[in-house]
This record gives C-alpha cells, structure tokens and sequence, in this order.
C-alpha cells in the first residue's frame, strides 16, 4: 500500500504516476496475461479471456446482494440483469431463462428456445435463439417468460451453471421411466434422440439413452416423431398427458418451471 503505481500496480501502474500516461499499465483493455488461478487471493491475476467477459466482471463488481442490478455498458445503453450473490459463492449472473409458455401450442408464439413457425422439417434450426445475437424479455420477468441476456452469445461454448428455480428431489419430479434415462449432477449441451432431432440443454443431468426430448430443453423447429407432438420449449414433457408424472411424462411442478441459465 505504501507503493504508490510500483511494481505490482498491475491493474493501474507501474511505472508511478505520470501525467503522459494517463492509461496507466491499460491491463482492463489489452490482452496480457499474468498470474494464477491458485494464487489470485494473495497476487494478481488475469485470464486470457478476460476482455470478453468485462461486461460480467462489471456485474460481479456492482453487484453486492441478490437482486436486479441496472447496468450501463460503455456506449451508454443501459440493460437489467440479475446477479445471485449467494449460490455456491455467489458472483453468478442470469443470462438467459428457458419455459413453456403454452404446453398445448407446438412451436407456436412464445416457444423462442425452439421456434415460434410451427414443426417444419425445411426449418431444422427454428428461430436460432441458441446461437444468434438476438435478444428479449427482462431479468425481472424471468421466472414468468423467456430471457436472453444481451451477451448471451459470448458464453457459447464456455461453462454455464444452470439450475431449476424451485428446490426438489429428482424422484419428485421425473416418473421411474424417465429416470431410467439419465445420471443426475450433470449438465448436457446439445444431445441428439433417436430421431436424429436435436435439443439444446438438459438441466441437471447426462442422458444415458435416446429418449431426452421428455427431460432436455429447447431445440430447433423440427421433431420427426408424431409431429408437431414433441416441438416446442419443453418438448415431449406432456407425452403421456399434462403434469401427469406417469409413463414418459413430467411432473406438473417440472413442466412449470422456469429454467435459469447463470455464468460466474
């Protein structure tokens, strides 16, 4: 503390305090690497990614208590997200929420995790939201309609944690039939079912077998079996009969649900 912009300033400078360098070491903007992940509580440290994940540093650091934050980006627009401060150690914020809007509709208006223009076997990707920069909803609503956080797409391919909202045991929500299919504590991207239609997360387990359009969520716009039957959020969770916890469907509480996507 007695060093003022000396050796070890990395995060302002350290090459003291000079009115010509106003910039400083410029570590928050450029893309130099330094120390270790054991070591970051007691020494500096910088990831490679680091500059891509600003927007969500800046999150952790606003962010103090669980609850809606108002954040401002470095043009100016102003955007809400949620930050969970809490949760294994807290500093993780929702990026996007997955639900079913309308069961009994099948990729209609609402299923934006899928496709909102029906089972359409020339629309295999549906409306893409996996994958583009698109945007909607608000943190505040996501428990009750779908959220994608306006950096949603940064995070492809790195590590989400995604969670159930409401608290439950596994045998509570799934019937024996569909536990069969799956081993529990994990997190599943892109898994393909017997008929080759594809579905974009299962929440909290591996699929062991074909079968995931009854457990995994989202997708694209076509699900061959007895379609438009299995198209939609939530695909096949109502295939023996809405909430019924019976043969190959969820449980009413499942099937409810709201599924939040958090990045720490």
């Amino acid at each position: 503390m007695y060093g003022k912009c000396t050796v070890g300033d990395r995060w302002s400078s350290q090459q003291g305090d000079n009115i010509n360098n106003p910039g400083g070491d410029g570590n928050w903007e450029n893309t130099a690497t330094f120390g270790t992940a054991e070591g970051a509580t007691s020494d500096d440290f910088k990831a490679y990614r680091l500059k891509i994940f600003k927007y969500v540093l800046v999150n952790i650091l606003l962010c103090v208590l669980d609850g809606i934050y108002y954040l401002t980006t470095a043009s100016g627009a102003e955007y809400q997200t949620f930050c969970d401060m809490t949760t294994a150690g807290g500093g993780w914020t929702l990026v996007a929420s997955v639900h079913e809007n309308n069961m009994y509709g099948k990729c209609t208006v609402g299923d934006r995790w899928s496709s909102q223009q029906g089972d359409n076997i020339n629309n295999p990707g549906g409306d893409g939201n996996w994958e583009n920069t698109a945007t909607f909803g608000t943190a505040e609503g996501a428990t009750s309609d779908d959220f994608k956080f306006r950096d949603f797409n940064l995070f492809n391919g790195h590590t989400l944690c995604a969670h159930l909202r409401l608290r439950f045991r596994s045998n509570v929500v799934f019937f024996d039939q569909i536990q069969c299919e799956f081993e529990p504590g994990f997190i599943t991207f892109r898994t393909i079912n017997t008929e080759r239609a594809a579905l974009a997360i299962c929440s909290g387990v591996k699929p062991t077998g074909c079968n995931n359009e009854h457990y995994c969520i989202g997708g694209g716009g076509h699900f061959p079996e007895d379609s438009p039957k299995q198209c939609g959020d939530f695909s096949s969770f109502d295939w023996n009969g809405y909430g019924t916890n019976t043969g190959w469907s969820s449980s009413k509480e499942i099937t409810e649900a709201a599924v939040l996507l958090f990045y720490r």
